[in-house]
């Protein structure tokens, strides 16, 4: 039975494709968590700029980030508070925002690993009155693992069925999957798969000065590449044994440009860049979850409806979106960052080793709390 006072928390998610924040707000007083309300805020496009810079500026220059985490925060400000439109709940309502904050660096693989988000949190906390919880990846990092992907542990707890084999897939500026077995006796696993969105809005953005590809219009205008593809499909990422996790410092057009000659064209890149995403997500389907039966997207990629073609024409199983399962698939990451901090409240582990690597279960995020200001 639900209690009778909701338990809120707000979750906030902007991925590496930095095109906007994902806020959401959930009630976690039931068995099920509850999507009350949801807002997409845009970055002002000096901040993405800025952002972008800040993430493609040289390790060794990365020393004036305090003015650029303090904006962030207020921005994260911005998006909770639209989130308290058009319906009844206020700020003291709130138990605590969950705040994955804006990735700048990824570095799981190295002798020193880490993953830095900025987003200031003393600063979000003071400003909307909430308690904020950030900082998930690190402690997961601590103990071995790769600090990513975090959303499958989400997953499992609402995705999961006890008689169908499902995979989720969330395509955004990198594509993820959570292999999710219907027998609960075998493990869940997850991993970052390569390239989702983040090639191809980098093309789009080279070439055609645009941020995105609208539909998948101009990859659909184009035809793929068989030996680009092949060689692309080649790199060593793609054959790493999971627990596996990348980021843009890795995939980027600094990446691609070795591969490209004068003879193809601009549109056959940008086809080639939509059947890499898709290929390289079913073949780690087909290779680490093979007896899957359903297939739901999630992330940006949803909105490619030509990437969502390729993806059902590669594989026999049905691809829908997570709205199948009753979930927006705009809003899952959102939902999944606030679900991490009612996990961190409740003093629960939040991470799965089995898909990180971690060597033990363990409570993620920090908590900042609005007391300490």
């Amino acid at each position: 039975m639900p209690s009778s006072l909701p338990e809120l928390y707000i979750g906030l998610m902007s991925g590496t494709s930095m095109d906007g924040i994902d806020a959401a707000l959930v009630d976690f007083s039931s068995s099920q968590p509850v999507l009350i309300n949801t807002h997409s805020h845009q970055w002002p496009e000096a901040v993405q700029q800025a952002l972008i810079a800040a993430r493609d500026t040289p390790d060794d220059k990365l020393n004036t980030l305090a003015s650029l985490d303090n904006q962030t925060a207020e921005i994260f400000a911005e998006a909770c508070f639209e989130l308290f439109k058009n319906n009844d709940y206020q700020t003291q309502n709130i138990t605590a925002i969950g705040n994955h904050g804006q990735t700048i660096r990824h570095r799981p693989d190295i002798d020193k690993p880490f993953s830095l988000q900025i987003g200031n949190a003393k600063k979000l906390a003071a400003l909307t009155g909430i308690n904020v919880i950030s900082d998930f990846r690190t402690a997961d990092i601590k103990v071995g693992g790769q600090g990513a992907p975090l959303a499958p542990a989400f997953h499992q707890a609402i995705f999961r069925d006890n008689k169908i084999n499902r995979v989720i897939v969330n395509i955004g500026g990198i594509s993820n999957i959570t292999v999710l077995p219907a027998d609960k006796s075998q493990s869940v696993i997850g991993f970052d798969c390569g390239p989702g969105n983040m090639l191809m809005d980098a093309w789009m953005s080279q070439h055609k000065h645009v941020k995105f590809d609208s539909d998948g219009a101009f990859a659909r205008s184009g035809k793929t590449d068989a030996r680009l593809l092949a060689n692309l499909l080649m790199d060593n990422y793609f054959q790493l044994v999971p627990p596996k996790s990348t980021g843009f410092e890795y995939f980027n057009l600094k990446w691609l440009e070795p591969q490209l000659n004068d003879k193809i064209s601009t549109e056959n890149t940008q086809s080639t860049l939509c059947d890499l995403t898709a290929t390289s997500i079913i073949r780690a389907i087909n290779q680490y979850a093979v007896n899957t039966e359903e297939v739901y997207i999630c992330g940006g990629g949803v909105h490619n409806k030509e990437l969502m073609h390729r993806l059902q024409t590669l594989t026999k199983c049905p691809v829908a979106t997570t709205e199948a399962l009753g979930v927006h698939p705009d809003w899952v990451e959102a939902m999944a960052f606030a679900w991490l901090a009612y996990r961190n409240t409740h003093q629960q582990s939040g991470n799965l080793p089995s898909v990180t690597g971690a060597n033990a279960d363990v409570i993620l995020g920090e908590l900042t709390n609005t007391s300490a200001q």
